[in-house]
């Protein structure tokens, strides 16, 4: 543990330093503090950029996302050189530049049931900056068995929320919304859009309430679900209260479903080789157009009117940009035709077209 600022860091720091009821204290605490983000995306990357810029000791990325054409306009941490490289390891390169003192651990991979806990134990505080039912509920429950405040935000359209959940023994996000949603109720920002700028403000309000987590002042949301729409600039913020029930996870198990088939790119490309399969590309028509493995377009939105245009007698594989609408079209396609042989490419495109 730190027990003092450097002259450096008192320089470099000076404008928090002289703020009444911050001080070289809370400077200290987060120097010796650690928080974990999950996603280096659209929230994921304003985050960063005020954590490590505010000083926070050790800095954990978890992605295993690629950087994308589609991704520059709201991820402010990558440009047009960056397409194709790994997030997290472009991410620590430019994090690092910004400041050096703060040490930045990265986990190159999408979180699962198989690897929270062992990374999230590892840090104090966790921010939520996925963009999936799945890994916010698996977050959720692993910070339950960890006892760690999970930081939550989530995008859509022209609006943005943001709680915080577990933090000193309050509600979690299955006190405010029980259960994952069923596959293809509600729609992502790859599927109905986000305002560009609007990640940001929710992603350093995100950092906003991981500052004052370690440093213990103000209010943080904790047992608050605070809305913020940006075409009116309307704030709302509903309260909720713990349910006990809710904290009596001792494991992951409940989370570890049957997984689907997934391929890696090499896979893929064999078998393109052999042309034995239907491949499904569920992207939108313009994503398509840019670049293409082949086979049937068609967008996840439209697939549940379209299951007549498939060949269920043959193996199907489902892609799209970065794996995860191929894995929600390959649930529906799987409820219509259970007995159809079905996988999708792990990681998407993104990996393919390197």
């Amino acid at each position: 543990m730190n027990i003092s600022l450097s002259k450096e860091e008192q320089i470099k720091y000076s404008r928090s330093l002289s703020l009444k009821g911050f001080g070289a204290e809370a400077q200290l605490k987060l120097k010796n503090a650690s928080v974990l983000v999950i996603g280096a995306g659209g929230l994921g990357c304003p985050a960063l950029l005020y954590l490590t810029t505010a000083g926070v000791g050790v800095i954990g990325i978890a992605d295993g996302d690629v950087v994308s054409l589609t991704n520059l306009p709201r991820q402010v941490l990558y440009d047009i050189n960056h397409v194709g490289q790994k997030k997290a390891e472009v991410a620590r390169r430019i994090l690092t530049n910004k400041n050096p003192s703060v040490n930045i651990q990265i986990y190159p991979d999408f979180i699962t049931p198989e690897n929270c806990l062992p990374i999230t134990e590892n840090y104090d505080v966790i921010i939520d900056a996925s963009d999936n039912f799945e890994t916010r509920y698996l977050l959720n429950d692993a910070c339950v068995i960890l006892n760690k405040p999970l930081i939550y935000a989530a995008l859509h359209e022209f609006e943005g929320q943001i709680s915080v959940f577990n933090h000193k023994n309050g509600p979690t996000l299955r006190c405010l919304f029980p259960e994952i949603p069923k596959t293809g109720t509600i729609n992502n920002c790859a599927d109905t859009g986000v305002l560009s700028v609007l990640p940001g403000l929710i992603g350093v309000w995100q950092a906003q309430e991981a500052v004052k987590i370690i440093t213990g002042i103000g209010e943080v949301l904790n047992g608050k679900l605070l809305v913020y729409n940006s075409l009116y600039n309307e704030v709302n913020v509903i309260s909720f209260e713990l349910n006990e029930a809710n904290k009596q996870f001792r494991n992951l198990n409940h989370l570890i479903n049957k997984k689907y088939e997934e391929i890696d790119a090499s896979t893929l490309h064999k078998l393109l080789e052999k042309d034995h399969i239907q491949v499904v590309d569920v992207r939108e028509p313009d994503e398509f157009d840019v670049e293409n493995v082949g086979g049937l377009n068609i967008p996840l939105v439209e697939l549940s009117h379209r299951f007549k245009e498939l060949n269920i007698k043959k193996r199907t594989v489902v892609i799209c940009q970065s794996g995860k609408r191929s894995l929600v079209a390959v649930d529906l396609i799987k409820k219509q035709y259970p007995d159809i042989e079905i996988c999708h490419l792990k990681g998407g495109l993104n990996n393919y077209l390197l």
